[in-house]
């Protein structure tokens, strides 16, 4: 079979690796264009690029593909059998998703029709998942609403994070050679996964400490999660549920210091162990260097 492969981040590689290894003719791969990354803003090519590359693969890298002539006419006159997409960062325009006889073929990484959207991954964690997985679909114009062609389930350990979880669902993506049996979605069990933004990590002491653990867990490397106090960030890197007797009634984002350690109250009487932070202009560090640093008065609140 003949496959062209749309795909950006390293989540997209295994599966191109895949297709490779499998024996599939990729005459190209699209991808987005080389971006300013790192301290030092220097244009950087995406990992499928890179991975292109080093396979000798013919490579795009279009601005925009909605209304695009000239890439238009090379995939008509490639006639792939089918399109992969694995994370690719664009909505694929109707005559791209009309143009091969397989159609478009998406990894997404959920347990679909749950967590459509941009952060799967991000979303089912934080949330408190015990499970998620990847699910191979038909692209269709919907968001992620597709004819569901496999789906692989993985357990999620209490301790997870989104960073624990990426390399593990990209190296979950199936191919076949087109023998299976699409299903549709059942609505009724959809839910959504909007892109993250920086407020995602902002830390409401309003709710209970496993909640906030858990968010903790879905938005690394970002958003992460952070708060204020006496008006400045505070990143907070590492952080743990625990219970912290004599403090019942204690105001939500209170922080209680107690030998060289930092708590903070949570909601429903819970309580979060900030175990390393990172003052803003600061570098991460420990709680109890932090301390040593700022001491707290009594009734400090963060957050507000």
């Amino acid at each position: 079979m003949k496959l062209v492969f749309c795909g950006t981040p390293a989540f997209a590689v295994p599966t191109l690796k895949l297709a490779l290894r499998a024996g599939y003719d990729v005459p190209l791969v699209i991808t987005q264009p080389d971006r300013p990354a790192g301290r030092g803003q220097q244009l950087t090519p995406p990992p499928v690029k890179t991975t292109a590359l080093e396979a000798g693969l013919r490579i795009a890298q279009p601005e925009k593909i909605k209304n695009n002539p000239e890439l238009r006419a090379e995939l008509e006159a490639i006639a792939p059998d089918a399109i992969l997409v694995v994370a690719y960062g664009r909505i694929i325009p109707k005559w791209m998703l009309d143009l091969p006889r397989l159609g478009n073929l998406n990894l997404h990484g959920s347990l679909l029709p749950k967590y459509r959207g941009a952060a799967p991954i991000q979303w089912a964690i934080a949330n408190g998942e015990p499970a998620t997985g990847v699910t191979t679909m038909h692209l269709d114009e919907g968001l992620d609403t597709g004819d569901i062609l496999l789906a692989r389930e993985l357990p999620l350990a209490p301790d997870m994070t989104s960073v624990d979880v990426f390399p593990l669902l990209a190296e979950m993506g199936e191919l076949d050679a087109g023998t299976l049996q699409p299903r549709k979605q059942d609505e009724s069990l959809a839910s959504h996964a909007p892109l993250l933004t920086r407020d995602d990590g902002r830390m409401d002491f309003s709710r209970p400490a496993m909640t906030l653990y858990n968010r903790w867990r879905g938005f690394q490397p970002w958003p992460g999660a952070w708060t204020t106090l006496s008006g400045k960030k505070l990143a907070v890197h590492r952080l743990l549920p625990t219970e912290l007797r004599g403090q019942r009634g204690t105001e939500p984002g209170t922080a209680v210091v107690q030998q060289g350690t930092l708590f903070v109250a949570c909601g429903e009487s819970t309580w979060l162990e900030l175990v390393q932070v990172q003052p803003e202009g600061k570098r991460p560090m420990s709680a109890g260097e932090f301390l040593r640093g700022h001491a707290l008065e009594p009734g400090t609140r963060l957050g507000s």
